[in-house]
């Protein structure tokens, strides 16, 4: 999402730099502390996953690992000359 460009004002006087910097750096205070609190709840521990959560992750991570496997050996059969394992098909 693009940001909104606001309208500009004409500044005359010192005191109105002054005056419309203070509302900046509130604004991006403000902004910092939002984005703060965002970025700590990202790595927030979960507590209390139950067994059924940890059992739902472990075969997760299986079929996870399973499928990367099989996209791996199909990859390398495929183009395996690529990687020096066989001849190029003709």
């Amino acid at each position: 999402m693009l940001p909104v460009k606001k309208p500009t004002k004409d500044y005359r006087t010192l005191n109105d730099i002054r005056q419309r910097k203070d509302e900046l750096l509130e604004q991006i205070q403000e902004d910092n502390a939002k984005f703060t609190t965002l970025w700590n709840q990202v790595f927030i521990k979960k507590e209390g996953n139950s067994k059924g959560d940890y059992i739902a992750g472990l075969v997760s991570n299986g079929f996870v690992a399973v499928d990367t496997f099989l996209l791996i050996r199909k990859l390398l059969k495929g183009y395996g000359y690529l990687f020096g394992k066989k001849k190029k098909r003709k």
